[in-house]
């Protein structure tokens, strides 16, 4: 097992190099990180999440005009090239598929527990400092306000919507952040989210009382 994982871990490294920061070989690295320690909790296949875990962001639909292939195709090729047992190659490309944000608001036909721990490890990364860190780094990305409080967040988006938002990065919060405590698969998990969410509702205190000058 050791070898694929080595060998994956140094193509995503590299395949990500110029990649931006919310979605860079650090974010695998703690994604990873999270799958490895939930494993410590719940029973799966290691293989198939440690893999899935360093290849879910290889090719991010937001990067490459919303094309949601990219990424499993990349995924699937490579794997193959190095003689990861078909069986498995399928399952890690079914999980990159269907683990998002928003694919979870669409219509979700897959389903393992493999797929749960990875999910759940990628929305931690998503939640408390780091998660904030990352919101405002991709908003800065795409030039978007911080905060607009004549634009309100839009709670229940479905896919197409979610997608194509274009709000200040404060709405994310309230269409995404605070919403993941609650959509954790594992108890693991849903331990480690609720210091993170704590955190973030403290932050936003802080943000809209220093927003009107106090």
């Amino acid at each position: 097992m050791q070898p694929y994982i080595d060998q994956t871990a140094d193509f995503v490294r590299r395949q990500l190099t110029h990649a931006e920061a919310g979605h860079d070989w650090w974010h695998i690295l703690r994604v990873w990180n999270n799958v490895k320690f939930i494993l410590l909790h719940e029973q799966a296949d290691r293989m198939t999440c440690e893999l899935a875990a360093l290849l879910h962001d290889i090719a991010d639909s937001k990067f490459h005009d919303g094309d949601e292939s990219i990424g499993p195709s990349i995924a699937g090729e490579f794997l193959a090239n190095i003689n990861v047992a078909t069986e498995v190659v399928t399952h890690v490309q079914a999980i990159i598929s269907n683990m998002s944000y928003k694919a979870s608001l669409g219509i979700v036909s897959f389903h393992s527990k493999e797929l749960e721990i990875v999910q759940d490890a990628d929305r931690l990364d998503a939640m408390g400092a780091i998660g904030i860190a990352r919101a405002f780094h991709y908003g800065g990305f795409k030039n978007r306000e911080l905060y607009n409080p004549n634009i309100p967040p839009h709670v229940h988006q479905d896919k197409e919507a979610y997608k194509n938002s274009t709000a200040p990065t404060l709405n994310h919060f309230y269409e995404k952040l605070l919403l993941l405590k609650g959509k954790m698969n594992t108890a693991t998990a849903r331990r480690m989210a609720e210091e993170r969410h704590v955190f973030m509702e403290q932050y936003l205190t802080q943000f809209y009382k220093e927003w009107e000058g106090n």
